[in-house]
């Protein structure tokens, strides 16, 4: 299976899984009298909505390059991590709405029972990040990383509600919206994680030199190459799930244009089967003097 495919599959794992707590915390809320848990259910909503928004990007991203395109679609990526951001901040904004509404309202105290749903919901959802953080790595995505944190977003609200009603039920009488504050804070915890996940992406929109260790990595590797003296300037940018790299490598300046030739393409090719997430490697022949 290759990283699209891999890819793929766990977005497809994100979205029955989001489709699936987005109900049983729905019923919990509106049957358990718990906020927190309804607060839970909508961001378990909009997370089925940018799960797919990333699977869009991930099969858009996996088209060839082509004449308008001649670094491939990987570009989307960051761009639908965007449209995910965007989510992740109008869930959380309908969470503080809606739990300042609450705290301003008296209401029952939320039912014992609900605090099994709420562990159950954290362990899972905390199973899930880690599933699809790991993917997200293994295939440089930042749409599924950005995918991923939205599962591990929704554990923390989840934990903060499991806090809150705890409260509620623990202190009983006055204590009721202590579920309601929880949920509020669970959306600031959400804006901060929406920050986190922002960043990476934007950095690979403008293609910021963040890349240092990978090219400590190729400098390395080419000098193994016969005929390669030493480096220069080595760039590298993200596109998608590959990266291509522009590397100036010095070679002896006596040899003819043809031997040059060769060792620029050894060089390319060696540097593609040592690292698989290197997409195309352009190479300046530099004179040893």
């Amino acid at each position: 299976m290759n990283k699209q495919e891999s890819a793929i599959k766990t977005t497809y794992f994100s979205i029955a899984g989001n489709i699936s707590l987005a109900i049983i915390k729905g019923l919990a809320g509106f049957f358990g009298n718990s906020y927190a848990l309804i607060a839970d259910a909508i961001e378990s909503t909009t997370d089925i909505f940018s799960s797919i928004l990333v699977l869009f990007g991930l099969k858009y991203s996996n088209k060839p390059a082509d004449k308008n395109h001649p670094y491939g679609h990987g570009k989307i990526e960051p761009l639908v991590t965007f449209l995910v951001v965007g989510f992740l901040i109008t869930s959380a904004t309908i969470i503080a709405f809606e739990s300042i509404k609450n705290i301003q309202t008296p209401h029952e105290t939320p039912e014992p029972w609900t605090l099994i749903v709420l562990l159950f919901i954290i362990l899972w959802k905390e199973y899930s990040y880690r599933v699809v953080i790991k993917i997200s790595k293994e295939t440089n995505s930042t749409s599924l990383a950005a995918d991923a944190w939205h599962h591990r977003s929704d554990a923390i609200t989840s934990v903060t509600a499991f806090v809150g009603i705890s409260v509620a039920i623990a202190m009983g009488d006055g204590y009721e919206s202590a579920d309601d504050w929880a949920a509020l804070l669970a959306s600031l915890i959400i804006l901060y994680n929406s920050y986190l996940i922002f960043r990476p992406a934007l950095s690979e929109i403008l293609d910021e030199d963040i890349h240092e260790g990978f090219i400590e990595k190729i400098r390395t590797e080419s000098l193994k190459v016969n005929g390669i003296l030493g480096t220069e300037k080595c760039f590298i940018r993200k596109t998608g799930m590959m990266y291509h790299v522009d590397l100036h490598a010095i070679v002896d300046a006596n040899i003819t244009v043809k031997e040059g030739h060769t060792i620029s393409h050894n060089l390319k090719d060696a540097l593609r089967i040592k690292f698989s997430s290197i997409e195309n490697v352009l190479i300046h022949i530099e004179p040893h003097s």
